[in-house]
C-alpha cells in the first residue's frame, strides 16, 4: 500500500512540476512574442537631455511618405510639407553616391523596383553608383508608383513628359526646398558601404556643415565600418545604433545590466510582425524604460498599423517613421494628442 501511495505521490508530483513548466513557458511565450503590449501606466519619465528625445511623439514620413506619393521624389516632399490635411516634424530618406560624386534620394541598392530604369538603359540591376546624375534625371521615378486603389497613375509618364517633381533628387535640392518651408528634423540613411559610403558620408556632412544642420540629423546606416567611420570622422553627428547593438542593447535591456554604455544617441528599432513573430518584442515597458534611463531617444520603423501606431504613441516614443503619416496624424488627432488643422 505505501508503494501505492509513493507512487501516486511522485507522478502527481511529476504531473504538477509539468503544468508548471508549461504555465511559464506560456508567460515567456506572451512575453515575448508581439501578443504582449505593456501597459502605458509603466513608463517612467526621466530627465534627458537628448536633442532627439520627444515629449509628444515625432511623425515621420519614411521615404518621405511613400506610401501616400511616389517615394523620396519631390512629389511626396510636397505632399507632406504643404499638405492642408496634416503635417509632420521629420523628414527620412535614403542617400546612395553616384558615379560622379552626387548624393541621391534613393531606397534600394538598384533603381529597378521604384523606376523606369530597365526601360531607359535597357538593362536590369541598375545601380547608381554606376550612372551619372545626369543619366539618373532622365528617369520616372514614380513609374512603379501603386496608389490604395491600386491604380499606376505615373507609370505612363516617359521623357520629357516626366514632370520635375518625379524625377530623381539630389541631398542638395531636397534640403534647399525643406529648409525654405519650415524647422524640420531629418533621419538619414547612407546605403552605400565602404569606401562608397564613407565618400558619402564626407559629402553628406560637408552638406550639413554648411547649412549648420548638424544638430537636426540622425543619421543612420547599416554598415558598421560606416559607424565607425562616423564616430572616429564626425563625432558632432548623432547617429543611430548599428544591427549588433541593437542586439547588444536588447540583451543588456532584458537583463537590466548594470554596465551597459550607450554607443550612440538614437535607438533605431523595428516593431512589425515580422519581428514580433520571431518573439523579438521592442515595443515593451522594459525596453522603452532602458533606453530613456540611458538618455537615448527610440525611433521606430516602419510603423503603417494604426494599433502599432497607437499603442507606440501611448508608449512615449519618441518618433514614428511611417510610409503613411497621414494615417499618423490622424491616430494621434483621435487620441487628443493634436489638434485638428
Amino acid at each position: 500500500m505505501k508503494k501505492i501511495v509513493r507512487k501516486t505521490l511522485k507522478i502527481l508530483l511529476i504531473v504538477l512540476a509539468v503544468i508548471a513548466v508549461l504555465a511559464l513557458a506560456a508567460v515567456i511565450t506572451i512575453k515575448c512574442s508581439g501578443a504582449h503590449r505593456s501597459d502605458p501606466a509603466d513608463i517612467r519619465q526621466y530627465e534627458m537631455t537628448n536633442p532627439h528625445a520627444n515629449t509628444i511623439t515625432a511623425i515621420s514620413a519614411h521615404r518621405s511618405g511613400g506610401g501616400i506619393a511616389p517615394e523620396n521624389t519631390m512629389m511626396a516632399l510636397k505632399n507632406c510639407a504643404e499638405n492642408p490635411d496634416f503635417s509632420i516634424s521629420v523628414f527620412e530618406f535614403d542617400l546612395h553616391i553616384t558615379a560622379d560624386g552626387y548624393l541621391i534620394l534613393l531606397h534600394d541598392d538598384t533603381l529597378d523596383r521604384t523606376s523606369d530604369a530597365e526601360t531607359v538603359f535597357g538593362e536590369t540591376e541598375v545601380r547608381p553608383e554606376n550612372k551619372t546624375l545626369a543619366e539618373l534625371k532622365t528617369l520616372n521615378m514614380g513609374a512603379k508608383f501603386k496608389n490604395d486603389a491600386g491604380e499606376m497613375p505615373f507609370a505612363a509618364l516617359t521623357g520629357d513628359a516626366v514632370p520635375k517633381d518625379l524625377r530623381i533628387l539630389t541631398i542638395d535640392e531636397t534640403l534647399d526646398y525643406l529648409c525654405a518651408m519650415g524647422e524640420y528634423d531629418f533621419i538619414i540613411e547612407i546605403k552605400n558601404s565602404g569606401d562608397l559610403g564613407r565618400r558619402g558620408v564626407d559629402t553628406l556632412c560637408a552638406v550639413l556643415e554648411k547649412r549648420n544642420l548638424f544638430d537636426r540629423v540622425a543619421f543612420g546606416t547599416f554598415h558598421e565600418e560606416i559607424s565607425r567611420y562616423v564616430d572616429e570622422t564626425y563625432p558632432m553627428l548623432s547617429r543611430s545604433t548599428s544591427i549588433d547593438e541593437v542586439i547588444s542593447f536588447y540583451i543588456a535591456a532584458l537583463t537590466n545590466s548594470k554596465t551597459y554604455e550607450p554607443p550612440c544617441t538614437v535607438l533605431q528599432i523595428p516593431f512589425t510582425a515580422k519581428y514580433l513573430n520571431m518573439g523579438i518584442n521592442l515595443g515593451t515597458a522594459q525596453v522603452i524604460n532602458y533606453a530613456h534611463s540611458h538618455n537615448m531617444a527610440i525611433q521606430y520603423w516602419t510603423i503603417n498599423n494604426e494599433d502599432d501606431m497607437r499603442y507606440l504613441v501611448s508608449m512615449g516614443a519618441d518618433c514614428i517613421m511611417t510610409d503613411y503619416p497621414d494615417r499618423l496624424y490622424r491616430v494621434m488627432t483621435d487620441m487628443g494628442i493634436l489638434a485638428e488643422n
